[in-house]
This record gives structure tokens, sequence and C-alpha cells, in this order.
């Protein structure tokens, strides 16, 4: 597995992340690390890596875009000094542009989408051991569908980041695109962004695969 022992891994993102976890930190007894794909990574790694010792941490904050992020690094990453950093972000970038279409001022285009991303990326990188980047997401198969089209531009701009900046890929979409062969998307989130406990588990085996985690 790439995540190296005694490692601390913090994820940071929107809802998806943060799915009620503790706060101000999201860690340690019950479920402080919320009860979506966090806190399953977490279950995975302590069944079979125990003796990894691999301290995981959540600092998912729901509605974020990656404007937020960026407003909030210092302390909910920086400080908290992890060796492992997975960053999932985009879909309220995306999504404000459909439910809040007139409220520009909060839309986050692709180019701010971008340039935001690299920079909290160059900013951190060199105290890493490892970055995670996961593309964002639509539940939805209807590719030609607005909303997922701009997704997939937006989880393509995080493949090209990944591969400039040597990171690790979760290509969060097609692991979505594989169980809805099957699965309708209402079966895994039913307004299409937030997951059900089989929606988490998709995510949750998408970066556990990405990180060459024996799933």
């Amino acid at each position: 597995m790439k995540i190296h022992e005694d490692s601390k891994l913090l994820f940071i993102g929107d809802s998806i992340t943060d799915w009620s976890r503790a706060r101000p930190i999201g860690e340690a007894l019950f479920d402080s690390l919320g009860t979506g794909y966090v806190g399953l990574v977490n279950a995975f790694l302590n069944v079979t890596h125990a003796a990894h010792r691999i301290r995981v941490v959540n600092m998912g904050v729901s509605a974020n875009t990656v404007r937020d992020l960026e407003a909030r690094w210092a302390t909910d990453v920086e400080a908290l000094k992890p060796d492992w950093l997975s960053i999932m972000i985009g879909v309220n970038d995306v999504w404000r542009q459909f439910d809040a279409r007139l409220q520009t001022e909060n839309h986050v285009l692709i180019g701010e989408y971008e340039a935001t991303l690299e920079r909290l990326i160059l900013r951190t990188l060199p105290r890493l051991k490892g970055l995670v980047l996961m593309a964002p997401y639509f539940v939805e198969f209807n590719r030609t569908d607005p909303m997922r089209k701009m997704i997939d531009d937006y989880g393509a701009v995080v493949k090209k980041l990944a591969d400039k900046h040597d990171a690790v890929f979760v290509d969060t979409q097609a692991a979505f695109d594989e169980v809805m062969a099957e699965i309708h998307p209402m079966g895994i989130a039913t307004d299409r962004v937030h997951p059900t406990l089989t929606g988490h588990m998709i995510i949750a085996r998408a970066f556990l695969t990405a990180v060459d985690y024996p799933v």
C-alpha cells in the first residue's frame, strides 16, 4: 500500500467528506470521522493494517468550494501537518452554477478552480509524503446532462493536476459509472450528489484501490 506506516492521513473537502464529522477536528472516538467514506476508509485500515498505525483525520466542511478550502487551508491543513493529504472538491463549484445560477458571485468557474487548486497543491506538496486528488462526481449516467458534462470537465482538471504533480488520482466518477451499470442513480444518491451508504462505499473503495490497498 502506498500510504506509509505511522502516517497522518488527512481528508479535506465538502459535505461528502464532512458527513457529520466531529468539530473542530474530526478524529478519534465514536463517529468523529463521520459516517461516510472517510470513516469507511479508516475502518478498513484498522481491520487489516492496524499495525501500520495510520492516523486518519477528517476536515471536510459542508457546502465548501475550492475558495473555501483556500480560506481555511492554514488552520485545517497546514497547522495539522499531515503526511498524506486527500482532497476532493468541486461539486459545489459546479452545482452553484445550476441551483443558484443568478448568484454569479458564488460561481467558481473552471479557470479559477484550476488555479486555486494548484496553488493549494504547490504550497503543501513539499511537506507531504503523498497527495491524493479525488475527482468530483455527479451520479447521473447521461453524460450529455449539463451538470454531468461540467463535472466531467472539472474532473479532467483534477486528473491533469494529479499527473502534473505526481499525485495519486482517484477517478471517483468512473467508480460511480461502473456501479450505475447495474444500480439506478436513485439507489446511490437521491439528489445525485449526497451518497447513500452504498455511494460512500463506492468512494471508499475507489480511494483504497488508488492507494494500492488490496480490496
